[in-house]
């Protein structure tokens, strides 16, 4: 059983899957406590407001409710929806707060691609063919640190950044990871002019991508 708080088909707007029709799978809880976070609303489990998922996929605006979900039922959902994409963003909250090998299998075997979005502050449980986006998260409030681990298995790093100091703690977090076939991407928070233009005078520098939360520009979810 997943806890999930939200289920949407959108555009994906960030990192390498930029523009792709997706299906996103907002699953509730999360302790690494980013100051920035835009998605607070799924920090806590709280049991007195659990629902059902149909009640969950009408929400118009975001709570805190969550419900406890098969990957079955997901899958059900889909088709019900009648979602068109096939591209699937496990995020949260925390995702990896959960062992997601069984629900990304499912959606593979149902013919879905897999995306998790991660802090990297837990393992990753999940089949080799998902892809696994790590945006790390350093000296949060929740006091976890970044694992190697997570950083080894990304397939992109894509690291929020406001000011010189978060572009020092990406350039030591990369000190003992083998980047070549990764993708490093730096994302400025919250649009802001000052970070916008440190990230793309950043990834001139060090050869890296440039990650522009698209669908905030354009109004979508």
């Amino acid at each position: 059983m997943y806890k999930v708080n939200e289920v949407f088909e959108t555009i994906q707007g960030e990192g390498s899957f930029t523009g792709a029709p997706a299906i996103f799978i907002r699953l509730q809880g999360c302790p690494v406590g980013c100051s920035w976070c835009d998605t607070k609303h799924t920090w806590e489990i709280k049991p007195e407001l659990k629902q059902s998922l149909g009640d969950i996929v009408i929400k118009t605006a975001e709570t805190e409710h969550w419900a406890a979900v098969t990957p079955a039922d997901l899958l059900q959902l889909f088709v019900a929806k009648g979602y068109q994409a096939k591209h699937v963003v496990i995020t949260g909250g925390e995702p990896c707060m959960f062992d997601l090998n069984p629900l990304c299998e499912a959606l593979h075997n149902a013919g879905y691609s897999t995306q998790i979005e991660t802090s990297g502050t837990f393992d990753i449980k999940a089949p080799a063919q998902t892809w696994v986006t790590v945006s790390p998260k350093v000296n949060m409030a929740g006091g976890y640190k970044v694992l190697q681990s997570a950083l080894d298995r990304a397939n992109e790093i894509k690291h929020p950044v406001a000011m010189q100091k978060h572009i020092d703690e990406l350039l030591q977090l990369l000190q003992h990871t083998d980047t070549a076939a990764k993708l490093i991407y730096l994302q400025p928070i919250s649009q802001q002019q000052r970070a916008t233009e440190l990230a793309i005078a950043m990834c001139k520098q060090h050869n890296w991508r440039l990650s522009v939360q698209v669908h905030k520009y354009i109004g979508i979810s």
